[in-house]
């Protein structure tokens, strides 16, 4: 009897470790049991499914990586009712949200308090709060409500659990370096397509399917990682992993111009310009500018319809899609097709705010309600809009979608985290903190350019990286701070 006892004494679990593997031995003995009792193999998955649950609330950092890891090879499914799903980006959000809401309930969440109380992550809130006003008068309300949830696993994911993870200036690299290894590899895989066809203007399109719907997603990628790239490179002791950095930047670079996209071309040294700006204090006074530049023009084309002077001659709207140099030619002519497209958009965005000015239509509701807005004169060959895009101009499409205040709300964010990177640089000691502050805030400037011309917030390529950069500004005003005590 004493001897059995000594026996079942050594063979019990002496660890959590070992108890958890006994319970999964023993879930999975049972579901085995159960799916050959009743003929359901689907009874196998659950060991197998309580085990990810287990790991997932033990460390769900993972996710996350994975997550930045295959960013740049999601793809966009549709989804019954019109709507649409990016696979396997937005599933994964949808997984760190959980784990992210649970460790928040269990106490075990790592994001700052000052985070929490953030003017950035007040300003999100606001934001937030006056979307779910404005779906309240959506012509649309399903796709309202799409946008809502879509932004909240946006928010968390990118913001908080960023902020969660990058503790020091050191994981701020580690972090974007699984998004530049992931975008340098669609690189090397359009590039060996764009090469059949001689690296022809009018291939990019072809050469970057299926992971980019078109070039401009795809240059912008590659254009908002290279401040990342530039100063992880800078900042990196090691010198392999300064050669792989240098490396990323290099073929990001060259994705930028193989892209054959004018606004991430023009937006690098646009960046360049603004960081010279910056370090003059020049921020505040070119904020107000670009405001009352945007008030005057918005003004003056509308003043007796001034607007109808610049319709385009359609017989002459064209695109060059063999000749990048006439391209570039008939853009500053206002002969192109996409350009003139804008405006063709802009007209019914701007006719669509005047009749809405303070709820707008609805999120997510442009397309295809600016249709009943458009203006014949400035129709182009391509206004048919199979693709179903919107505005090409995100400021314009807050305005017509949630009016002035949603409109007023977006750039409140952005002016303000551009004003904190400005006062952040100047305050920091430390070469890296500044590193860190200059690659998410000339990120961000990069983002914000691409905005002028197209709508890219609401992009998992291009929107997780708007967030992160919001969520490493605010990491790194905690790091200067501490640098004071």
């Amino acid at each position: 009897m004493a001897a059995a006892a000594s026996l079942l004494a050594r063979l019990r679990p002496q660890d959590p470790a070992q108890r958890l593997y006994v319970v999964f031995i023993v879930l999975l003995l049972g579901s085995g049991a159960a799916a050959a009792l009743l003929q359901a193999p689907l009874w196998l998955a659950l060991p197998f499914a309580l085990l990810g649950v287990v790991v997932l609330l033990v460390d769900w950092r993972w996710v996350y990586y994975l997550l930045l890891t295959t960013l740049a090879f999601s793809r966009e499914i549709p989804l019954p009712g019109g709507l649409s799903m990016d696979v396997p980006s937005e599933p994964l959000m949808l997984i760190l949200l959980g784990c992210f809401g649970v460790s928040v309930l269990l106490g075990r969440t790592e994001v700052p308090a000052r985070i929490w109380r953030h003017p950035l992550v007040i300003i999100m809130a606001l934001a937030l709060l006056w979307s779910s006003v404005s779906m309240l008068f959506s012509v649309n309300t399903v796709k309202s409500v799409k946008y809502l949830l879509a932004k909240t696993w946006y928010i968390v994911p990118f913001v908080f659990v960023t902020a969660s993870i990058v503790r020091r200036p050191a994981d701020v690299w580690r972090v974007v370096s699984f998004y530049v290894a992931g975008a340098s590899l669609s690189v090397l895989y359009t590039a060996a397509r764009h090469a059949t066809k001689g690296f022809r203007f009018d291939s990019i399109n072809w050469a970057i399917q299926p992971f980019y719907i078109n070039h401009v997603i795809y240059a912008t990628v590659m254009a908002l990682l290279i401040p990342y790239a530039y100063f992880a490179a800078r900042d990196t002791p090691n010198a392999t992993k300064k050669l792989l950095w240098r490396i990323g930047l290099g073929v990001l670079l060259f994705g930028v111009v193989l892209s054959y996209t004018r606004a991430s071309m023009a937006s690098l040294p646009l960046a360049g310009l603004f960081y010279l700006a910056m370090r003059l204090r020049l921020t505040r006074l070119i904020l107000a500018g670009a405001a009352i530049a945007a008030g005057s023009a918005a003004f003056y084309f509308m003043h007796q319809n001034n607007y109808m002077l610049y319709a385009p001659d359609f017989e002459k709207t064209i695109f060059n899609g063999h000749n990048f140099e006439k391209h570039l030619e008939a853009t500053y002519k206002l002969q192109d097709v996409s350009g003139m497209e804008r405006v063709y958009r802009w007209v019914a965005a701007a006719r669509m705010i005047s009749e809405k000015p303070v709820t707008g239509s609805g999120p997510s509701t442009f397309y295809p309600e600016y249709k009943h807005y458009t203006v014949k004169s400035f129709r182009t060959y391509v206004s048919d809009n199979p693709e179903k895009s919107t505005t090409h101009n995100y400021f314009l499409l807050q305005l017509a979608e949630q009016g002035f205040p949603g409109f007023l709300l977006f750039v409140s964010l952005f002016g303000t985290a551009l004003v904190l990177m400005e006062n952040m640089y100047h305050r920091s000691r430390s070469a890296q903190n500044r590193r860190v502050v200059l690659a998410a805030g000339l990120s961000l400037v990069v983002i914000i350019f691409h905005l002028l011309l197209n709508e890219l917030v609401e992009v998992d390529k291009v929107g997780s990286f708007f967030y992160i950069a919001l969520a490493i500004l605010m990491r790194a005003e905690g790091w200067i701070e501490e640098e004071r005590v």
